[in-house]
C-alpha cells in the first residue's frame, strides 16, 4: 500500500468520512503540502503527545485536571453526567451550564459485554461521596442503553442522598408539533410542566 492509499485509508475511519470522501480529502491535501498537510500533520503529532484525559471527570484537555475541573468560579455541587466528550462540548458551547461535568465513557450495554466496571460509574459514586456533591444531572442519550445507565447511576447514589435529575427531554425550540416523530411528542407530553 502507498502512502497516499494509507492517509485516504486512515481518513476514511474518522466518522463521517467514507471511502470517497476520504479520497477527496486526502487529495485536497495533498495538493496543498506546503499550506495545509504539513501544519496538519505537525498539528496533530502536538495534540497526540500533549492531550491527557482528566483524572477527575474524564474531560480531553492539555493540563490535568482539566480546565473546566481547575475552574474555582464553577459549581461544585452539581455535576453533569454524560456518556462521552462529545457530549460534554455540547453541552459546554450552550454556555449555560456551570457547574462540573463527569464522563462515563460510554453506556451499559450487554450486548457490546459492557458493564458497570467498565464505565466511570465507580468514580463518580466516589466523588460524591464527600458530601459537596448535591445535584447530579444525568445527561444520558433517550436510547435503551442510556436509559439503563441513567437508571443504574441512580441506584447507586440513592445511598449517597444526591438529588438526581435528569435533562428535559421533548419538543425542541422551534419545534412544529407536525414535524416530530411519535417518541418525542410521548415524551414531551409525560413531561408537561404547570404555567406560572
Amino acid at each position: 500500500m502507498n502512502e497516499i492509499d494509507r492517509v485516504i485509508q486512515l481518513l476514511s475511519r474518522l466518522p463521517g468520512l467514507g471511502p470517497r470522501s476520504a479520497r477527496r480529502a486526502a487529495l485536497y491535501m495533498v495538493t496543498r503540502r506546503e499550506s495545509l498537510m504539513t501544519p496538519l500533520a505537525q498539528s496533530l503529532k502536538d495534540a497526540s503527545e500533549a492531550i491527557a484525559i482528566c483524572g477527575v471527570c474524564g474531560n480531553l484537555d492539555t493540563r490535568d485536571p482539566c480546565s473546566i475541573c481547575a475552574d474555582s468560579t464553577r459549581d461544585r455541587s452539581t455535576i453533569c453526567v454524560v456518556e462521552q466528550v462529545g457530549d460534554l462540548w455540547a453541552l459546554e458551547r450552550t454556555a449555560s451550564f456551570k457547574g462540573r461535568y463527569h464522563v462515563l465513557g460510554g453506556v451499559l450495554s450487554a450486548i457490546d459485554g459492557i458493564g458497570p466496571e467498565d464505565l466511570n460509574i465507580g468514580s463518580l459514586v466516589e466523588r460524591c461521596g464527600g458530601g459537596s456533591v448535591t445535584e447530579i444531572i444525568l445527561a444520558t442519550n433517550l436510547t435503551v442503553e442510556g436509559q439503563t445507565t441513567a437508571h443504574y447511576i441512580t441506584e447507586r447514589l440513592a445511598e449517597t442522598g444526591v438529588k438526581v435529575t435528569r435533562l428535559a427531554h421533548g419538543v425542541p425550540v422551534g419545534g412544529e408539533l407536525d414535524y416530530l416523530d411519535d417518541g418525542t411528542l410521548s415524551a414531551a407530553l409525560q413531561a408537561r410542566q404547570a404555567l406560572g
